[in-house]
Order: C-alpha cells, then sequence, then structure tokens
C-alpha cells in the first residue's frame, strides 16, 4: 500500500481534456494522440477524468474506460492519476476502488461540491477516502468552482494521514498557500492548481502544477515548471512572461471550454462538448485565436482580420 513514504509525483502533470466526436462519444483515437503529444512535449504525468475532463458528464464505463486507456497509451512512460472526486463520499470510495484495478498512481479527488460541507465535513470526508483506499491522495481545492474552500488548517490535519500526499491548490490565493506551506510537513507535495502561479507557488515550495494549458503546450508549461521548481527564477520569469496571455485565455470561458476550443483549432480534436458546456462565443473565439499566434503556436484555423 502506497504512503508518503515513496509519493514521488513532481512537476507538470497534465489535467487532460476527453475529446468527443460529433455524436458526443468518446474519441479514443483523439485522445490516444493527445496523450502522445503530452509524453513527447515532456510533462510528467497525466491526470485522467479529473473536472478537465469533463467527468461530471461521463457515465460510470465511460469514465472507467478513459482511466485505462490512458494507463494503457502511457504504457509506464509516465505516471497516470485518477480523478475520483464528488459530493457523495461513498460514490467516490467505489470509484477509487475501481481505478485502484487499472494501474493508477494515485487519486486526484475534489472537494464535495454544492452540499458544502464545514471544515469538519470535508476532514471526515477525505479521512474516510483515505481509509478505504489503497492508493495516495491528492487533494483538490478550487473553492471557485465547488463553493467550498479547504483551509489550511483542516489541510494540515488531513496531511497527518499517511495516503494524503498531496494537494492541488487552486484557490488563487498566495496567502492561503503560503499558510498551507508553513503547516504541513515539508514532505507533503503542493502542486498550483493554476498555470499563471507556477513560479510563485514554487517559489513557496511548490513541487509542480497539475495543469490545463499543457494540453496545448506540454514543453513550455513544463519547462516553466521545471525552472520554477529548480530555482531558476530570472529564466522562469522570463518564460511566465512569455506564456501569462496564453494562461489568461485558457479562461475566459469555463474551463474547459477554451482549452478544447484552442485544440480544435490546433487540429488535435474535434470541437464536442457535452451540455451544459457548450461551444466558446465568437469574440473570445478571436480573442483566443490571437493569443495562440502571438505564443507562436500555429493554428488551423484563419485568424479573422
Amino acid at each position: 500500500m502506497t504512503t508518503r513514504s515513496n509519493f514521488n509525483l513532481t512537476g507538470c502533470g497534465t489535467a487532460i481534456i476527453t475529446p468527443f466526436r460529433a455524436d458526443e462519444s468518446i474519441d479514443e483515437a483523439a485522445l490516444r494522440r493527445l496523450i502522445e503529444f503530452q509524453i513527447e512535449g515532456g510533462v510528467d504525468f497525466l491526470v485522467a477524468c479529473g473536472t478537465t475532463g469533463e467527468s461530471v458528464t461521463l457515465s460510470e464505463s465511460e469514465q472507467t474506460r478513459i482511466v485505462a486507456l490512458t494507463v494503457e497509451a502511457a504504457a509506464g512512460r509516465v505516471p497516470v492519476v485518477a480523478g475520483a472526486g464528488g459530493y457523495n463520499t461513498r460514490e467516490v470510495i467505489e470509484k477509487i476502488h475501481r481505478y485502484q484495478q487499472l494501474g493508477v498512481e494515485a487519486i486526484l479527488s475534489v472537494t464535495p461540491y454544492y452540499n458544502k460541507p464545514t471544515q469538519e465535513g470535508l476532514f471526515l470526508h477525505f479521512h474516510a477516502i483515505a481509509e478505504a483506499s489503497q492508493l495516495p491522495i491528492i487533494l483538490y481545492n478550487v473553492p471557485g468552482r465547488t463553493g467550498c474552500n479547504l483551509e489550511p488548517a483542516t489541510v494540515a490535519r488531513l496531511s497527518q494521514h499517511p495516503r494524503i500526499c498531496a494537494i492541488k491548490e487552486a484557490s488563487g490565493n498566495i496567502s492561503q498557500i503560503a499558510e498551507l506551506t508553513a503547516l504541513v510537513d515539508p514532505a507533503f507535495a503542493i502542486f498550483s492548481g493554476d498555470d499563471g502561479l507556477i513560479l510563485p507557488v514554487a517559489a513557496l515550495g511548490g513541487v509542480g502544477v497539475i495543469s490545463v494549458a499543457s494540453n496545448i503546450i506540454p514543453r513550455e508549461v513544463s519547462e516553466l515548471t521545471r525552472l520554477s521548481v529548480n530555482g531558476e527564477v530570472t529564466s522562469a520569469r522570463e518564460l511566465n512572461r512569455r506564456l501569462i496571455p496564453l494562461f489568461k485565455a485558457m479562461f475566459i470561458e469555463s474551463n474547459p471550454i477554451p482549452v478544447k476550443a484552442a485544440l480544435a483549432m490546433i487540429g488535435m480534436i474535434e470541437e464536442v462538448y457535452r451540455l451544459p458546456m457548450c461551444p466558446l462565443g465568437e469574440a473570445n473565439r478571436r480573442r483566443l485565436q490571437i493569443a495562440l499566434q502571438e505564443a507562436g503556436i500555429q493554428t488551423v484555423v484563419a485568424v479573422a482580420a
């Protein structure tokens, strides 16, 4: 059973999107191509069926298939993390039990959304998950999407469990992340959940990022993460300055709408969503195209005049 002593995920992990065909079925060939693109781009691990992967619109069998396919396509070249979170603790545990059989390295578990548990409820939820799991757990805090903030003191309590090994911190609150680093053991891994905060989170002791933008630019985000974590600040600042406009463009509408639109623009996938996600608005589409062009990314769709 894995514990923190042998949890070694660091660097750039891609929160990989789920490509669909025009009929909204899973495009397995496109997913395989995207996985190869990530590995060739130098990412350190992949996250399948996270929230960027539209997991809440996937059936149980579809989720299991995507995780299994990702493990198969990665073929041991990079670790695979599976997303398993939600507002029903029992269902999350059942999902983790399914994923444990598929060869994943860890579980990324987002805080319960909608039912807004107290901090004690959050502690009990994640503690129950960790007790039931044979895999290490990466907590995922994204209060802007869940309406629920996992506070540093609660994370510190949870970090005492040997299978709660890390957190993806996407609160966007640098003060909160700084407080967290002061409360947890240095062996507890902190990943930035925001591409635009890779450098400052690394400066506070973070070990990497779980990235949206690396779907599009895996090599660049991997390099920025490496420079940041290794303390090569001058080079990291220069690269970060160049990438910030594209990082911002990835969130001009709700994730994963812009990143899937961008992947379609570069010919990697068809631009298909499942409701309630819908295509990017035309004004924002043009903004995204320009951001890609300015980042030196060649698109198969011409930028309108």
